[in-house]
């Protein structure tokens, strides 16, 4: 089986719950202060993410995250979005200082809002499809 081409993760990409409203808003969150279009994106259902998570050891059956592909490295949880804001335009690199919280009480909070996603912000019957401005920033 040939492997869907991801530029060899030379960009980072955020890999994301295509069905979640929660996520897709984290998406255009994200494409709206990213003026350098740094971040590429695919959903978790799609071939391209489920062969980037397989290949970084995450099971896209279990994982109710956003993750983060940068530089060869996954990140999950936390992390990943901390990461993720350190590299958006304006004041948004100064929520990195909450890497100094201890990273079992950040994951406590980000698993507890993931737990509750589709209850508070509900769900989408298809996954997200970007809008030609955005194709090209899709994976």
């Amino acid at each position: 089986m040939s492997r869907p081409d991801h530029q060899s993760e030379s960009e980072p990409i955020v890999l994301f719950d295509g069905v979640c409203n929660l996520c897709n808003n984290a998406v255009d969150f994200i494409i709206k202060r990213d003026r350098n279009e740094q971040f590429k994106f695919a959903s978790l259902q799609s071939e391209t993410g489920e062969d980037l998570a397989r290949r970084h050891g995450i099971d896209v059956s279990k994982t109710n995250s956003v993750v983060l592909i940068d530089g060869g490295q996954a990140y999950v949880r936390s992390a990943a979005a901390l990461k993720i804001a350190k590299k958006l335009d304006a004041a948004w690199p100064l929520m990195y200082v909450f890497i100094l919280v201890p990273r079992p009480i950040r994951d406590f909070v980000y698993d507890w809002v993931a737990r509750h996603r589709y209850n508070w912000f509900g769900r989408r019957e298809t996954c997200r499809l970007p809008t030609p401005e955005e194709q090209a920033r899709f994976v």
